[in-house]
């Protein structure tokens, strides 16, 4: 029996006045691109802060890899897994090879030695991200699509095999979307890696994610894969208004009003 990436049960995380997530349980599938979906306040940040350890629930269980989740150290636990949050930190001054190369922290600490296997390995992720060609350039001299790009490919240099992202493309045009979406599938299927995404775009869940999770008011609305998820009244139950679902010429389907 596969065991699961995450194991999730009788979850809830609550702040004074308000629970935020409420007796969740789910698997969540390893070697997979899963899309955390929902309307505002649903509890999909959370959940997601939750997974990287950023807060305490206060109740239930969490195993990662068959272990519970307190039981990690936590450099190993940053040398399996990934974040990048909604809001990256500044990096003002720094160029993109510096910033990738703050991926390697948790295999040589603050004052370790930087040596030729951390400089392989931000190589091999600026040239897996496309960001090679500006490994001299600073951060904040790009675009904002070239940026995701380049904190991509910290979390790659890093050599995690699951990633966390917290609406990678929120702040991104259609274009640089579809592009970082494009990026992150391949990272999972050429590598086999994992990924856990909190997006708001349905559409783009169904088009590039193997596995959705839909939350409202903090419980499990639905899992599954994308055609489980694009169907009239499962989009209703989830947003709390009709929609239509209608096929895209060469196959899939978009989401819309109705």
């Amino acid at each position: 029996m596969t065991v699961p990436l995450f194991s999730i049960r009788g979850l809830s995380v609550a702040v004074p006045g308000r629970r935020l997530l409420q007796d969740l349980s789910l698997d969540l599938p390893g070697g997979a691109m899963t899309a955390l979906i929902g309307h505002n306040g649903s509890g999909k940040s959370t959940l997601l802060k939750v997974l990287a350890r950023q807060i305490a629930p206060a109740a239930g269980t969490l195993r990662f890899e068959g272990r519970g989740l307190g039981d990690w150290p936590a450099r190993d636990y940053a040398r399996r897994l990934a974040f990048l949050p909604q809001t990256t930190p500044p990096a003002e001054g720094m160029t993109v090879r510096e910033l990738v190369s703050l991926g390697r922290y948790p295999w040589r600490g603050a004052l370790g030695r930087f040596g030729p296997a951390d400089r392989a390995a931000v190589d091999a992720a600026m040239a897996e991200c496309g960001v090679a060609a500006f490994a001299a350039r600073l951060v904040d001299t790009l675009s904002g699509g070239e940026r995701q790009r380049v904190w991509l490919a910290m979390m790659v240099a890093q050599q995690a095999g699951t990633l966390l992202l917290d609406e990678p493309i929120s702040a991104l045009d259609i274009a640089h979307q579809v592009e970082v979406l494009a990026l992150v599938r391949r990272m999972c299927r050429a590598q086999g890696r994992s990924a856990i995404l909190v997006l708001h775009e349905v559409n783009m869940a169904a088009r590039f994610c193997d596995h959705v999770v839909a939350l409202k008011g903090g419980a499990l609305a639905m899992q599954g894969g994308p055609e489980a998820l694009m169907r009239p009244r499962t989009l209703e139950a989830i947003y709390g208004l009709p929609m239509e679902v209608l096929a895209r010429p060469g196959g899939g389907c978009v989401a819309v009003p109705a």
